[in-house]
């Protein structure tokens, strides 16, 4: 028995439009750029997170991964706000991608910016950074409970230097003061590389510098590592100075200091755009990740690896922003409203 015309018009027309429906998901799932996508960096050229970025772009590109280039700009005016608020503005325009970490957090509170990381667009985080207690070689100090007892002996005498001001090196610094009951008097610098060459010049006692801002220096005997701020040890075992891998620094807490600190390594895009761009970009991530460059990136860098993204992400965050308020808000280093 056949369906009458109407009845077989109805199916036609449903048929039609289920097909027209798929395809249209399908063209909608499958967005990618359509023009250079901008890596916003919102420190100087050479800095830790400057150098993330470039071995991303350039494992993107060996590999193929998208279409079309990628293309870094560093905006690190007024201690990266530049670069934030630059992507902040862009709203909806998925071409452009911040390359962040804790300064997400940290600047808007230092600084009463008006801005918040819910302002953008949370695609994933592709590490987290370590950060070391570095000392001159030439200094008798094995440990930090002799660094720290020699601190304590002269209040404000010992210069600990930094990446700028209440951003993560110092409020490490902040931390190690109150955990440790002593008193520095910190030095901000523009980048980790400038601290780690007025460490080496003796210019300053002390830094945190991330592994990746003093490695040439302790492989060169300038500096000497004298514990990680961390949870647990570094999984890198492969010798990076004569005697030492990372994996062989011990961690703070270990010799009674008890302070931890790690750094996200994230992106983010604007706010407003869709979720099938989000999509693309954490696919991307999810590929570089993946790469040996990236990998060999990490090892030699001594970052730890944690790729997340979506709401594993999201909740990371929201946990994230929430210590270092406590931090900031401990150390003195909220802006005054």
């Amino acid at each position: 028995m056949h369906a009458n015309p109407p009845v077989r018009a109805a199916l036609g027309l449903t048929v039609a439009m289920s097909l027209m429906m798929s395809l249209a998901g399908a063209a909608h799932a499958d967005w990618a750029p359509t023009k250079a996508i901008e890596f916003v960096v919102p420190f100087s050229p050479g800095g830790a997170s400057d150098q993330m970025a470039r071995v991303i772009q350039a494992a993107i590109t060996k590999h193929e991964l998208v279409k079309v280039p990628i293309v870094i700009q560093n905006k690190a005016g007024a201690s990266g706000a530049e670069g934030i608020l630059d992507v902040k503005s862009a709203a909806k325009d998925a071409h452009k991608i911040l390359v962040a970490s804790t300064g997400i957090f940290t600047v808007p509170m230092a600084t009463g910016l008006p801005f918040n990381w819910k302002d953008l667009t949370p695609v994933g985080m592709v590490a987290q950074d370590e950060f070391v207690l570095w000392v001159n070689s030439s200094t008798p100090y094995k440990t930090s409970n002799e660094y720290l007892a020699e601190v304590k002996k002269n209040p404000g005498k010992l210069k600990m230097g930094g990446t700028s001001s209440k951003r993560e090196d110092q409020v490490i610094t902040a931390e190690v003061e109150q955990k440790g009951g002593v008193k520095f008097t910190y030095i901000p610098y523009k980048g980790g590389g400038e601290a780690s060459t007025q460490l080496v010049g003796k210019h300053i006692d002390s830094n945190t510098n991330n592994p990746s801002e003093s490695i040439a220096q302790w492989r060169a005997g300038q500096v000497r590592a004298l514990c990680l701020f961390s949870d647990k040890r570094s999984g890198y075992t492969t010798k990076v100075t004569e005697s030492q891998s990372w994996a062989d620094i011990p961690t703070c807490k270990e010799q009674g200091l008890d302070v931890s600190y790690n750094m996200l390594r994230g992106f983010f895009l604007p706010g407003g755009v869709a979720p099938d761009q989000v999509k693309f970009y954490e696919n991307l991530l999810s590929k570089v990740v993946e790469t040996p460059e990236f990998k060999e990136y990490l090892e030699k860098n001594a970052l730890r690896p944690d790729f997340m993204v979506g709401q594993k992400f999201v909740d990371f965050l929201k946990t994230d922003e929430a210590r270092h308020a406590d931090i900031m808000k401990s150390a003195g280093f909220m802006a005054k409203k």
